[in-house]
């Protein structure tokens, strides 16, 4: 890999750090995480080496680069199954690579049943900033055929930890669950604001066809929730949460305040720069990248790239201690991937997009979208194209109109 060379004016830069390890596998769960058992040859120390390793690898790639990470994002899988010393030591890793902005955002993923009053005060008097607990439902037969581990209890006991802690509470839910009626996402939407969180995200179940729930659907032992009543419990979070004090900022966040939202989440959004660490962690140096990383791709200048590392704990942990990339694949991107995903990405904000950001033969799209309700009318009056609640459910359909 090129060595990156900062362009001016600066972009921000994130790091995201992927703790692959479970308690169990939840039945739903597509992402790259292994529980025990899983993961032979493979340890949580090896993990935390390796992860090291592939910082200091990325020391070399971005030398000349001095940008500070202003956001960092401990995902999984559970972070927190690793012990607060390595969730620490992996923290101390990222300061000493790039250091840390003033204020930098430092967030972890949770369950509600891997932490402690003890665990989460050693994460915050060491630098975290946020917590983000996976809550999914407060519903006791949701949870079951989730597959989730704790009990609905626990997620109060974990909140107040936090906030004892001084750390911004997140709670996340998933809504379409099989089984779940209407009745029971209320259900769940009471619990949240009871627990006045600082930050509130939802998201609609996708079973994904190489899951334990996808074979369960194949068979006919569970039933999808028809996209009707998704889209009534969508609109249910929306106006509950809007209720409570709570507005939405991505079409599947919402947040008390603006300086509440997920920074390091919107960084993504807005295609800032970030380093991934881990196995299977992505990765994405934009426009910043220097002369030195450009290239000519079918006839188009490269711009910027994204690259994934190799999935398996094990492989993963192999290349690094060999002394190689850990890299599996790389993307180059030309200034119209950029601009198309730009357009992507940014109309799931509450912000918009400028008009000019969507390419000039669009109007008529454009027209048809502020039609069918999707679009504000009165905001692309003044130049802008933000999605209605209507076009919040209906954000698909934007992109494809857009791009």
């Amino acid at each position: 890999m090129a060595q990156v060379v900062s362009a001016t004016p600066p972009r921000d830069f994130g790091v995201y750090i992927h703790v692959p390890f479970c308690a169990v596998r939840c039945g739903y769960c597509d992402f790259n995480t292994y529980a025990p058992g899983e993961v032979e040859g493979a340890t949580r120390e090896s993990y935390v080496e390796a992860a090291l390793g592939e910082m200091a690898l990325a020391r070399v790639v971005m030398a000349g680069d001095d940008r500070a990470a202003s956001t960092v994002f401990f995902g999984g899988g559970t972070p927190t199954m690793l012990d607060p010393s390595a969730l620490i030591a992996l923290l101390e890793g990222v300061h000493t690579t790039w250091g840390l902005a003033p204020g930098a955002e430092i967030s972890t993923e949770a369950n509600p049943d891997s932490v402690s009053a003890e665990s989460l005060a050693a994460l915050a008097s060491a630098g975290f900033t946020r917590v983000s607990f996976g809550m999914q439902s407060a519903v006791g037969h949701v949870l079951a055929t989730l597959e989730r581990t704790h009990n609905p209890e626990n997620v109060a006991k974990a909140v107040a930890w936090a906030k004892q802690a001084g750390l911004a509470v997140s709670l996340d839910l998933i809504y379409g669950t099989p089984g779940e009626s209407l009745a029971d996402w209320n259900a769940s939407l009471d619990a949240v604001i009871a627990l006045e969180p600082d930050h509130v995200s939802a998201y609609a179940l996708v079973i994904e066809p190489a899951t334990k729930m996808g074979a369960q659907l194949r068979r006919g032992d569970v039933e999808p929730v028809d996209l009707d009543t998704q889209a009534d419990m969508y609109e249910a979070a929306d106006a509950r949460l809007e209720a409570a004090g709570y507005s939405w900022y991505e079409v599947s966040n919402w947040a008390r305040v603006p300086d509440q939202a997920c920074r390091h989440n919107l960084a993504y959004w807005r295609s800032q720069d970030w380093w991934g660490i881990g196995p299977g962690a992505h990765s994405y140096l934009g426009p910043s990248i220097g002369a030195e990383g450009k290239e000519k791709t079918e006839g188009m200048e490269k711009v910027a790239e994204r690259w994934w590392n190799v999935k398996h704990p094990r492989a993963y942990a192999a290349r690094i201690g060999a002394g190689e990339s850990p890299t599996q694949e790389r993307e180059p991107l030309t200034a119209q991937d950029l601009a198309l995903e730009s357009v992507m990405l940014r109309i799931r904000l509450a912000e918009g997009i400028p008009r000019d950001a969507v390419r000039a033969d669009k109007t008529g799209q454009i027209a048809a979208l502020i039609g069918d309700g999707i679009l504000d009318g009165r905001v692309a009056l003044a130049g802008r194209l933000q999605l209605t609640l209507r076009g919040r459910l209906l954000a698909d359909a934007a992109v494809r109109a857009l791009t």
